[in-house]
């Protein structure tokens, strides 16, 4: 398997777009956390994380290329379960349905990882530090509020084994952390 080092490698040769490259970053570090608290294995659940939109700028105008092209990258990089991860995270249009708590956690954190930004970058200073859980829960439930955030993605933590309530302050406080790193 890739070590950190080398997946950061990889995906700064794929994505040139700091925004997306701070997702993947952001991702990484939650899906870390998930991992942590579900008892799995945090190095895999956060190279998935980290690797999981590395197609994303050159997908752009064909979405439904989306997870095949990166699952086409890392096949024998990374391990299976990381490379289906990835593909169930565009399951519209990959054909590999969810089935994994690393499937589902993927889906639901890449959402949450998006909606945590921009709700981030909705404060008067623009700072992570500056939301807390309410204010948080506040933009997930207003649906005019990042609307290419879905709802339901991000929901998709409780199939994974994590409430909603409880997953939603583990990403925000995982992130907050790490605010440095993303520029927040």
């Amino acid at each position: 398997m890739l070590s950190r080092e080398q997946a950061l490698v990889i995906l700064k040769k794929y994505l040139k777009d700091q925004d997306n490259i701070n997702i993947s970053i952001a991702v990484e570090a939650i899906l870390k956390q998930i991992a942590k608290k579900l008892g799995r294995d945090e190095e895999v659940w956060g190279i998935t994380g980290l690797l999981h939109n590395l197609d994303y700028e050159y997908s752009a105008r064909e979405p439904e290329k989306r997870g095949s092209l990166s699952a086409q990258l890392l096949d024998g990089l990374i391990p299976e379960r990381a490379v289906n991860a990835i593909k169930a995270n565009n399951y519209m249009h990959t054909d590999y349905i969810p089935t994994t708590s690393l499937d589902k956690s993927l889906i639901a954190t890449a959402a949450a990882a998006g909606l945590i930004i921009i709700a981030g970058k909705s404060t008067p200073s623009k700072k992570l530090s500056e939301l807390d859980l309410e204010i948080l829960i506040d933009k997930f439930n207003d649906t005019k509020f990042a609307t290419r955030y879905n709802r339901n993605r991000i929901g998709l933590c409780s199939d994974a084994g994590i409430d909603l309530r409880d997953f939603l302050e583990l990403s925000l406080l995982t992130l907050q952390h790490i605010s440095d790193q993303l520029g927040m």
